[in-house]
């Protein structure tokens, strides 16, 4: 055996590669941009990697929000824009993950606010951008079309698509250039049915990026993991139907009974380890960008990943 790879295999799949973002030369205003997926290995094993990318997650109307976070972050989330410059200079994430939370409102009908705002977050950051939409089917079609036209040119990442609502999501996806986020419920095959329906509509597999869902520590996480881990197995033994990147957001770790009972002492660091364990699970599971929300997650999680990539 080969001590210097302990861990070599062999695969016949590939992950394919998805990109996020573009620079000025093609045709955005993007600082950086990324590519992600285009493994042939499992994560941390074995030759060279580029580690995971950290996503910080941050919305349009904090009432939606982790009061956690709110009470961190301070007045910095009354204006997304502002936040977004945030994530970029002073906590240091790969990417910014947009919400658009205002849609919740009950009755929610100033579309106009939706584009500002997702204008006003590209005005405010170089990083490459990932866009949640409307939660509300009804407002799916007018409000994905807005997040593709406010971004057109940016290559920006959509979310979400889902089985039973994909055709909204994907047609702005299309029609302006970005990807799609491809959202199941914990489960291979409703994973590979929704990147095959998918690719029916010509969304192209390399404009794909799967979230398989994922619980949070404690609250069905061990379940997500399982599933992530044998998607990532089926694709690189060839399945092209589930060799797609994967993102990981664990979204109520912030919300368990662990951490809202915390002592208040000690609530930042419970938080924060929460979302820290579940994203680096994520990771070893095959997540190439996972997503947190409280600001001190990212750096810890960026840290681990460097320590990791090395030693593969």
């Amino acid at each position: 055996m080969d001590m210097e790879q302990p861990f070599a295999s062999e695969w016949s799949g590939r992950i394919r590669q998805v990109e996020i973002g573009a620079t000025k030369n093609e045709g955005g205003t993007r600082q950086k941009t990324y590519r992600v997926g285009g493994r042939t290995n499992l994560p941390f094993l074995e030759g060279a990697q580029e580690k995971p990318l950290v996503a910080l997650e941050i919305c349009d109307d904090p009432k939606f929000w982790s009061s956690i976070v709110l009470s961190y972050t301070g007045d910095v989330t009354e204006d997304a824009g502002t936040w977004a410059r945030e994530v970029e200079v002073t906590y240091g994430a790969d990417l910014v993950r947009l919400y658009l939370t205002s849609t919740r409102r009950k009755e929610f009908q100033d579309m106009a606010s939706l584009r500002q705002t997702i204008e006003n977050v590209l005005q405010s950051t170089g990083l490459p951008l990932i866009i949640e939409g409307s939660h509300e089917p009804s407002m799916d079609s007018e409000v994905f079309r807005i997040c593709g036209e406010a971004a057109a040119g940016e290559r920006a990442l959509l979310g979400t698509a889902e089985s039973d609502r994909y055709r909204s999501v994907a047609a702005a996806a299309l029609a302006y250039g970005h990807s799609v986020i491809a959202q199941s419920p914990i489960d291979i095959n409703l994973a590979k049915q929704l990147n095959i329906l998918l690719h029916e509509i010509d969304v192209p597999p390399d404009r794909i990026v799967m979230d398989p869902y994922t619980g949070t520590l404690g609250y069905g996480f061990e379940y997500s993991y399982s599933v992530m881990e044998r998607i990532r197995t089926a694709a690189l033994k060839g399945d092209a139907d589930l060799a797609m990147p994967m993102i990981s957001s664990a979204i109520d770790s912030l919300n368990v009974k662990e951490v809202r009972e915390a002592p208040q002492d000690v609530r930042d660091e419970m938080a924060i380890m929460w979302e820290y364990y579940a994203a680096l699970s994520a990771a070893v599971a095959g997540a190439e960008i996972v997503c947190v929300r409280h600001p001190r997650t990212v750096g810890r999680l960026q840290e681990t990943f460097q320590r990791l990539v090395g030693a593969a």
